[in-house]
Parts: structure tokens; sequence; C-alpha cells
């Protein structure tokens, strides 16, 4: 047999190998700040257990000022290495020019795809109503995270501060682990 064969085969064990090895997410806990309460304030942030298998996140922010038509979001991916260290992206974004031509950023395509689906912040400007993220299955997250763009363990921390017109009005921190 060739050499280059057996670095097929042996490449193709290991590709297989790697795909039948399972990660798995698991929410430990999510925080929403309403930095300005005259502008937001958050109705409710939780993170709901059903039972063992079966969890989910809900948010819901009530918009005093609205239409909202200017709005940055800053959004970090945090790994835990004696306390929270930056860990891939720490990213700024205009929401209303990303939402209207999503090809624009991918990075931040990737991570609003993980509760789009679950909530009414699927169009560009203007924002009119209260935002809602809505039952976000923990099931929905780890696909997100184990097959689309791979991560290692560890213990993480999602961090989004939302800023509407140049001002900081809200943080909403997701802690999980991926073991």
């Amino acid at each position: 047999m060739s050499s280059t064969y057996i670095v097929l085969v042996q490449l193709i064990l290991f590709l297989y190998l790697v795909r039948e090895i399972a990660s798995k997410v698991e929410f430990t806990n999510i925080k929403c700040i309403s930095l300005d309460k005259e502008f937001d304030d958050f109705e409710y942030c939780y993170l709901k257990s059903v039972n063992r298998s079966y969890k989910y996140v809900s948010v819901k922010v009530n918009l005093y000022k609205i239409p909202i038509t200017k709005v940055q979001v800053n959004f970090a991916l945090l790994k835990r290495f004696s306390g929270y260290k930056p860990f891939l992206y720490n990213i700024t974004v205009d929401a209303c020019k990303v939402l209207k031509n999503p090809k624009s950023n991918p990075v931040f395509v990737f991570f609003h795809g993980m509760f789009s689906a679950h909530s009414n912040m699927n169009h560009s400007c203007p924002f009119d109503h209260d935002l809602v993220v809505e039952k976000v299955p923990v099931s929905f997250i780890n696909q997100h995270f184990t097959q689309v763009l791979p991560f290692p363990e560890g213990e993480y921390l999602f961090q989004s501060n939302w800023i509407a017109y140049k001002v900081n009005r809200a943080q909403v921190n997701f802690y999980f682990t991926l073991s």
C-alpha cells in the first residue's frame, strides 16, 4: 500500500472519531442589566430548567423611547482562565447595517443565529417594539457550538453590550460550560 493511501485512511478514521465525540453545552447562568432605566428595562431574564435534559433561556426587554434607529452591539466571548479572559471575539457592530446586509459580518451573524429563530429581533432598524428572546433551548445552542463551529471545552461567558445612540443601555451575560 502506498503511504498516501495509509495517510488518507488514518485521516478518515480520525475525522470519524472526532465526529463521534459528543460535546455538550450547559447553561449555568444569565444576567441582564439595564444601564439606563429610562430607556429600557428587563421584564424578565431567566434560565429555566424544565427537566434534566431540557433547559431554555428567555429574555424580554421593554423599550421606552421608540422607535430606535441607531443600535450598536458589542459582544465578546470570554473563557475562564483564573477569571474570564478574552477568547477569540470582541467585536462591535452597527446592528442596523448588519441586519440589513448579513453578509457584511459573518461572526455577528453566527452569534445572532443562535437566538434569531426564537426572537423578534430578526429585522433591521427601526425597532418600535419590545425585544423578546423566547425559550431558546440548550440543544439549539449546543448545535452551534459543537457542530457549526467547534469550540474547546471549558467555562465561557458570552457578554453583550447594547448601545443605542452611542450610549451603553444594557448588558446581557450568558454563562455556560462546554464539556
